[in-house]
């Protein structure tokens, strides 16, 4: 490899242009040599506005370039399976916005990919939301804070009325984010981190608002439940209940893990940042994080550091990655609402 770490850009959207190309090239030692969007004219921009030496016009042309060691795709789900195999085949390593795939099967294709060139870097843009409590919370629910843990719930509710009126996005549209349905596989995955995997699922889903128009004006129907509760038991033994939704308007508890426990309960306000412990005698404690505990925002950075040899893919690796989509899979295969070729392909 160069000294110097040279990354091709694939995907220039909100989350690249804010965070990633940013963090990347606030590492040391690393080259942004090339960018390619949607357009000729927004690759143009984005490198313009981040002095990016090169533009692509199209993605495999970025894959094929001899002179890149990485390949950071930005893209919506439904290319992120073609650009990763084709990236790590090629001898690069990857780091791939969330969510990881379309389906389980484009996860699955990608962690054979991985594993067939074990010298390469590949990490999923992590979950984010929880990422400064995450070591705290799995500590101290380890450490038996609420006693034995007994059940959770979560919610992701967009907290406002429905919208009738609202066009289409990408989110809404099962051909571009595939089974990803709204914000299920993000709270899921940070869920995961504090009390481990599903065991047991089953989901009920409703579409209120049956069509949208794109950006276009035509209208389409839409394949994406609008209100989802998915619920079962984890293989730790407690009950789980994620509810995702974007009609709870006034929800009293729009974005919230509530964890109960034997001897207490733990509620985490993802929308104040609160940790907020409330014992049986009704006793309350908001809880402070120690800076040594806080985690922040080093994805560009681990994803680096791992190339070079001086850490491994925590957040996220491809086989974990890959465990979230097996969980959104199966709750798309309970709701059976989604297209049979998104579904299983």
């Amino acid at each position: 490899m160069n000294e110097k770490i040279r990354v091709g850009i694939v995907g220039a959207g909100g989350n690249t242009t804010s965070r990633h190309i940013p963090g990347l090239q606030a590492v040391e030692g690393v080259e942004i040599s090339v960018v390619c969007n949607r357009s000729t004219e927004s690759s143009q921009r984005v490198a313009d506005t981040f002095g990016i030496p090169r533009i692509a016009t199209h993605w495999q042309d970025v894959v094929d370039d001899p002179a890149l060691d990485a390949i950071m795709i930005g893209t919506w789900p439904y290319l992120h399976a073609p650009i990763s195999i084709a990236a790590l085949n090629a001898g690069k390593h990857v780091l791939c916005e969330a969510r990881m795939a379309m389906n389980a099967k484009e996860a699955v294709e990608m962690l054979a990919a991985s594993k067939s060139h074990p010298d390469l870097i590949a990490q999923i843009v992590p979950s984010p939301f929880t990422l400064t409590w995450d070591r705290f919370i799995k500590r101290q629910l380890n450490e038996g804070l609420i006693g034995d843990v007994l059940a959770v719930d979560v919610f992701a509710n967009a907290g406002a009325f429905i919208n009738y009126d609202r066009e289409m996005n990408w989110r809404d549209d099962v051909h571009l984010s595939g089974l990803n349905t709204m914000m299920l596989g993000i709270y899921y995955e940070a869920l995961a981190r504090w009390l481990g995997h599903a065991e047991t699922i089953k989901a009920h889903g409703r579409i209120q608002v049956k069509r949208r128009r794109d950006a276009e004006g035509q209208l389409r129907d839409l394949h994406i439940p609008d209100h989802l509760d998915v619920f079962g038991d984890l293989i730790c033994g407690a009950s789980y209940h994620i509810r995702c939704s974007q009609l709870t308007g006034a929800c009293p508890t729009p974005n919230d893990f509530i964890i109960y426990g034997s001897e207490g309960t733990l509620r985490v306000n993802i929308t104040s940042g609160e940790l907020i412990l409330t014992r049986p005698d009704n006793q309350v404690e908001a809880l402070d994080v120690p800076d040594a505990e806080k985690e922040y925002w080093r994805v560009e950075a681990e994803f680096i550091g791992a190339i070079q040899g001086n850490e491994r893919i925590r957040l996220t690796s491809f086989p974990e990655a890959y465990k979230y989509m097996r969980f959104t899979q199966k709750v798309a295969d309970e709701l059976q609402l989604a297209p049979s070729d998104i579904r299983n392909p």
